[in-house]
């Protein structure tokens, strides 16, 4: 085992990966010589030269367009984008293209590609880099959306989404790409798409999480532990397809759940298991579905201030814990 942080962990899988099949390429900008804004593929333009490692125009749209006729015919295209802000000028190729192709062609033609963006808030980015625009993509049958909390599953999931056959959304907490570390195997391995885990078993209170805030919730949870709190934490790893039967059993265990995450309240993917849990823990319920989210403002702000009044952060997971136990 070796201790690595989340970015190492996600460069050491596209490097594998791209070692392992001379298909997989990576696009995006600034990704060649510069090693991408976050230093993620740093070093990877020296191993495989420019024709695997391509520096891309402005055109988030082209980014993926590219990455789309590549798989079809049998590349495995890794596009970057550069922060998930900019993802939307690029969203109906993902949608109505990548998403829908194998659906459309009745399994003739299938779409390997990863789209990586960092995602998040609480790096002083303001509105145009802060943002967490995963329920949008959450809901779109053809697609898996991934997001990993610690280098283990960076790593593993990266290199499953890679040898997927469909296009995988892969979001990286860039808040915790140097904060959040963990001990990663040398050996060859990899983390399934799909199933949750649970990362912290308790008998009190469930709480669902993902990215950094799965990082903050383990916080919370090791700090009320000390009042005598037992918290059960949930990384959901994968928002599409949804675990339901893994947020169902720790529900019907404790009886009580809290769902966070940083994107808007409203309209945000704890929306999606709040009504899980509705639909099939109803009568296991010893206390309302509590979401703590991000306010229903347009960004997240850049003030320090604002932003970390934005920010749900392990004191304020600690509290609505606080809350729910009371009931």
């Amino acid at each position: 085992m070796t201790e690595m942080t989340l970015i190492e962990a996600i460069r050491q899988a596209m490097d594998e990966e791209m070692a392992r099949d001379p298909n997989v390429f990576i696009v995006g900008e600034d990704v060649g010589i510069r090693g991408g804004v976050f230093r993620a593929t740093v070093g990877l333009f020296d191993k495989y030269g420019a024709d695997r490692v391509i520096d891309s125009p402005l055109a988030e749209l082209s980014i993926v367009g590219v990455g789309i006729g590549a798989a079809l015919y049998g590349m495995k295209p890794i596009c970057e984008i550069q922060f998930s802000d900019f993802i939307y000028p690029a969203y109906n190729q993902i949608i109505s293209e990548a998403a829908k192709m194998c659906y459309r062609s009745n399994g003739e033609w299938t779409v390997p590609m990863v789209i990586r963006a960092p995602y998040g808030g609480g790096i002083g980015g303001g509105l145009y880099h802060s943002q967490s625009p995963e329920a949008m993509f959450a809901q779109v049958p053809g697609l898996k959306v991934v997001i990993p909390s610690n280098p283990y599953d960076a790593k593993g999931l990266l290199k499953s989404a890679v040898r997927d056959p469909n296009p995988v959304i892969f979001f990286e907490p860039k808040k915790g790409y140097r904060l959040i570390k963990g001990e990663v195997p040398e050996g060859e391995f990899t983390v399934p798409i799909g199933p949750a885990r649970i990362s912290r078993a308790g008998t009190d209170v469930s709480v669902f999480a993902y990215g950094m805030m799965h990082y903050y919730a383990l916080q919370a949870a090791e700090k009320v532990a000390a009042e005598g709190i037992s918290v059960e934490v949930v990384d959901l790893r994968t928002l599409y397809p949804v675990d339901r039967e893994t947020i169902l059993a720790s529900v019907q265990r404790t009886g009580k759940a809290l769902i966070v995450h940083e994107a808007n309240l409203t309209g945000g993917y704890g929306a999606e298991v709040a009504a899980t849990i509705a639909e099939g823990a109803f009568t296991d319920l010893d206390a309302p579905v509590r979401r703590l989210c991000g306010p229903d403002v347009p960004g997240v702000p850049f003030s320090h201030p604002l932003q970390d009044w934005f920010m749900p952060n392990p004191e304020k997971i600690s509290s609505a814990i606080r809350e729910l136990a009371r009931y």
